[in-house]
C-alpha cells in the first residue's frame, strides 16, 4: 500500500526532494478570508466574535468566556481523570528539568549575565474538528505552567469534560468558548472579555495557522504546525507487526497525515506491507487511516544505515522511531527529528500521551530550525551587563574607535563623557 521507493532508481531521489518539501502549505488562498475575520474581531471586539463562532460553528456563544467552568471538569469518570492526572504529573515532572535560572559571572570588572522572566500570559489553542485532544491541553499549558506564567487562556470551541479535566489539571486561569481565525483574533488583539495575551500555542488547521502567522509580532507564536508525521526506520531485524502499527498510529490521525518508512531490503518492505494491511482492515478509523496511508505513506529500501540516516536528515520528522538493533548509535548519525523514539518497546504513542516530553513538535522538515514545545518558549531571556569605572576607562579608546568606525559619534561621546 505504501508508494514504494528503491534506492538507485530515477523516482528516489525525486520522491526524497519532494517529501522534504511537504511543510509548504498553501495559505495564500485562505489569507483574504482570515484577514476579513482578524479586522471584523479587532474592530468589533465581542459582538464579532458571537456573530463569527454562530457562522462558521453554528452555535450561539452567550458567554465569551466559559463561566464556572472549573465546575464541569468532575463530569469524567473516576478512571479518565486518574489517568489524566498520570501523565500530568509525568509531564509536568519532566518539564521541570528545563528550568533555566539564568546566570552571572564576573570578567576585568565586568559583571555579565541572563536574566529569566516568564511571560505574563500566553495560550493554548486546543482544535475541536474531528477530534478532541485533553493529551494537547496537558502537552502545551503545563510546560507554561512550569515556566512560571501566571495566566494561561486555553481555546476551544464547546470545550469537553475532558478537556476542561485537563486544564484543570495544567494550570490553565481561563477559557476562552470559541476557536477558528476568530479566536485567534481576540487573543492577539483583545476584545471587551477577552484580555489580549503575549504567545499562542498550539496546532489547528489551515485557518488557524495563517492568522496565527498574520498576527505574529503583535503576539508571539510557536509554529505553524502542520499535519502529524512519523518516519519508522526499521531493519531486517524489526519486528513487521510493530513496525507497521507504528506507521498507522500516525495515519489514523488524519487523512493528510505522513506515515513514512525506511527499510534495509525489500523482503522487509513486503513483510511490513503485508501487517500494514493486516492491521489496517481491523482499524476503528481505517477509512482515514488507509487514506493517509495511500496518498501520503511512501517506504524508502535504502540498503545500509549510512544511507537511512541520510533520508532521516533530509526528513527531519516530527516523529522518529528507530527499529534497529542498536538505536543509540544510529542515533549519533541522525540530526534533526522533533522526537526520537529508540527501540522496540517505545511506541510513538507513549510520547503522545504519558512519557513526559510535550507532544507539540515542529512538523513539515521544520524539526530541522526548531524545538519540541518546551519551558523555554514561555520564557523572556534579558542580558545583564555592569562595567565598574575602572573597566569602563580600560575599553574607551576600543569603543570610541568602533563606534566612530561606523560614523556613530553619539556613541562615542556616550563612551568618552564617562572617563
Amino acid at each position: 500500500m505504501l508508494r514504494r521507493f528503491i534506492r538507485g532508481t530515477s523516482d528516489y531521489e525525486l520522491a526524497l526532494k519532494q517529501l522534504a518539501k511537504r511543510g509548504d502549505t498553501d495559505m495564500l488562498r485562505v489569507e483574504p478570508a482570515v484577514r476579513e475575520i482578524l479586522e471584523e474581531v479587532r474592530t468589533g471586539g465581542d459582538t464579532a466574535l458571537k456573530q463569527l463562532t454562530e457562522r462558521f460553528e453554528g452555535r450561539k456563544l452567550e458567554n465569551v468566556l466559559l463561566p464556572q467552568w472549573r465546575n464541569e471538569a468532575p463530569g469524567i469518570s473516576t478512571e479518565v481523570l486518574a489517568h489524566l492526572t498520570y501523565a500530568a504529573e509525568r509531564i509536568r515532572r519532566y518539564h521541570e528539568h528545563q528550568k533555566d535560572k539564568g546566570f552571572r559571572y564576573l570578567e576585568d570588572e565586568i559583571e555579565l549575565g541572563q536574566r529569566i522572566r516568564p511571560l505574563q500570559s500566553v495560550a493554548v489553542y486546543a482544535p475541536g474538528g474531528k477530534a478532541r485532544y485533553p493529551s494537547t491541553v496537558l502537552m502545551s499549558a503545563i510546560p507554561a505552567s512550569v515556566a512560571g506564567v501566571a495566566r494561561i487562556v486555553l481555546v476551544t470551541p464547546n470545550a469537553s469534560p475532558e478537556l476542561l479535566a485537563a486544564a484543570n489539571l495544567s494550570g490553565v486561569t481561563e477559557v476562552v468558548n470559541c476557536g477558528g481565525a476568530q479566536a485567534i483574533a481576540a487573543l492577539a488583539y483583545g476584545t471587551e472579555s477577552v484580555r489580549p495575551v503575549d504567545k499562542i500555542v498550539g496546532p489547528g488547521n489551515i485557518y488557524v495557522n495563517c492568522a496565527k502567522r498574520l498576527v505574529f509580532g503583535v503576539v508571539g507564536i510557536d509554529s505553524l504546525a502542520g499535519p502529524s508525521e512519523i518516519l519508522v526506520i526499521a531493519d531486517d531485524e524489526a519486528l513487521p507487526a510493530v513496525a507497521a502499527a507504528d506507521l498507522l498510529s500516525q495515519a489514523e490521525h488524519d487523512q493528510d497525515a505522513y506515515p513514512l518508512l525506511v527499510v534495509l531490503s525489500q523482503t522487509q518492505a513486503d513483510r511490513i506491507g503485508e501487517k500494514l494491511r493486516t492491521q489496517l482492515a481491523l482499524l476503528p478509523r481505517k477509512e482515514i487511516a488507509s487514506a493517509s496511508v495511500t496518498e501520503r505513506g511512501a517506504c524508502f529500501v535504502v540498503g545500509e544505515l549510512t544511507e537511512a540516516t541520510r533520508v532521516a536528515d533530509i526528513l527531519a520528522p516530527e516523529h522518529l522511531s528507530l527499529l534497529v538493533r542498536d538505536p543509540e548509535r544510529l542515533l549519533e548519525n541522525i540530526g534533526a527529528a522533533g522526537a526520537i523514539f529508540l527501540g522496540d518497546h517505545t511506541p510513538e504513542a507513549a510520547g503522545d500521551y504519558a512519557a513526559g516530553p510535550s507532544h507539540v513538535l515542529p512538523t513539515g522538515g521544520a524539526a530541522r530550525f526548531s524545538s519540541p514545545l518546551g519551558v523555554y518558549d514561555f520564557i523572556t531571556r534579558s542580558s545583564i551587563i555592569r562595567y565598574s569605572a575602572r573597566a569602563i576607562a580600560k575599553q574607551a579608546d576600543l569603543l570610541e574607535a568602533l563606534a566612530r568606525l561606523e560614523g556613530f559619534e553619539g556613541h562615542a561621546r556616550a563612551v568618552s563623557i564617562r572617563r
